[in-house]
């Protein structure tokens, strides 16, 4: 019996160089990825330090609730941060690594107080705002380069995200 099956054509690459993995982008390709990553850790870092200054710090009836919220969410951002800067490095490229850098590409901004529990969790609210936006660029951009890696992982992110602003939205009630 004759073989009916073709082979399937291949999707065409959408990173321009004929290939459709980051191993075969050209520098400036995985610059625009890592510059988008780089900014994305860089509000993780700054996100984190606020989580912990949080958490260290908070008071009142809310004590026990939020001390344990806020440490199993900065011990997440902590992983996550140490994913994009590994994948930063998957590009041959360099992570942000001083929080001198941080500070000056971020877009949340760092809590020089200790506030209330009521906006602390206002705050921790506004932060995955922008961390959600930050995230879906970033996956804009994976989608339109054909990187699939960075997508699977921010889309991740996406999710934890998504599902921490419902809790603490509910919490705030």
């Amino acid at each position: 019996m004759p073989n009916t099956l073709t082979a399937p054509t291949k999707a065409p690459a959408r990173n321009g160089t004929g290939q459709r993995h980051a191993l075969h982008w050209t520098p400036a390709d995985r610059r625009r990825v890592t510059d988008t990553l780089n900014v994305l850790l860089a509000n993780y870092q700054v996100h984190y330090q606020k989580l912990r200054n949080y958490h260290w710090n908070v008071k009142g009836s809310d004590f026990f609730d939020l001390h344990e919220q806020l440490e199993a969410q900065y011990q997440e951002a902590q992983a996550n941060i140490d994913r994009i800067a590994e994948r930063v490095r998957v590009f041959q490229e360099r992570p942000l690594s001083t929080f001198t850098e941080y500070l000056e590409q971020s877009t949340v901004k760092e809590d020089r107080t200790v506030p209330a529990s009521d906006k602390m969790v206002q705050q921790i609210l506004a932060d995955y705002t922008v961390l959600l936006d930050h995230l879906s660029e970033a996956v804009d951009l994976a989608e339109e380069m054909a990187d699939a890696g960075t997508e699977t992982m921010v889309k991740g992110f996406i999710q934890q995200i998504e599902k921490h602003h419902w809790m603490l939205s509910a919490f705030k009630g």
